[in-house]
């Protein structure tokens, strides 16, 4: 199952009127749902009429959309259950207290810098931003953690792991 399929189910539940209709399915309400909506719902997985063509929802998918995604095991990765606990929608929520959980959002945060390249302050304080409002805590813990290197306010990715 690709991402693209994933981010296909949470478009349309970004939909109001497909959320509604969703909404509606799950919960029994009476009433038309706005027109193509269930059509749209059917296309995602979301939905299906039964042989009386009566709708239902299928929120099963939610589920199968997940094993999917956390691979063939059906289970996430460590460093995939740390993310998971401290990024939303790819903010940092919080900083991890543990050393080792702080490690692996870090690490993740670090591959957005290209080895070999020599970032200026601001262009670093631009990307980590993306991360967190208080970008100067996050890449003082990156130089701490020896995940990039600081001179005369340029930065240079010196760790982590690398994307092949």
């Amino acid at each position: 199952m690709s991402d693209a399929e994933i981010r296909r189910v949470l478009g349309l539940l970004s939909q109001d009127d497909t959320l509604r209709a969703f909404a509606g399915l799950v919960l029994g309400a009476a009433g038309e749902p706005p027109a193509g909506a269930l059509d749209r719902l059917k296309s995602g997985g979301l939905a299906a009429p039964d042989e009386a063509g009566v709708w239902h929802a299928r929120p099963e998918r939610f589920r199968e959309l997940l094993r999917a995604h956390a691979g063939p095991a059906g289970e996430l990765s460590d460093e995939d259950r740390v993310l998971r606990n401290y990024l939303d929608g790819g903010r940092l929520r919080t900083m991890p207290m543990k050393r080792d959980k702080r490690l692996v959002v870090l690490r993740h945060i670090s591959r957005l810098f290209e080895p070999g390249v020599r970032y200026p302050e601001k262009d670093v304080n631009v990307m980590l931003r993306a991360f967190h409002d208080d970008y100067a805590a996050l890449r003082r813990y990156l130089v701490d953690e020896c995940l990039l290197t600081r001179e005369a306010n340029v930065y240079w990715r010196s760790g982590g792991p690398v994307d092949v």
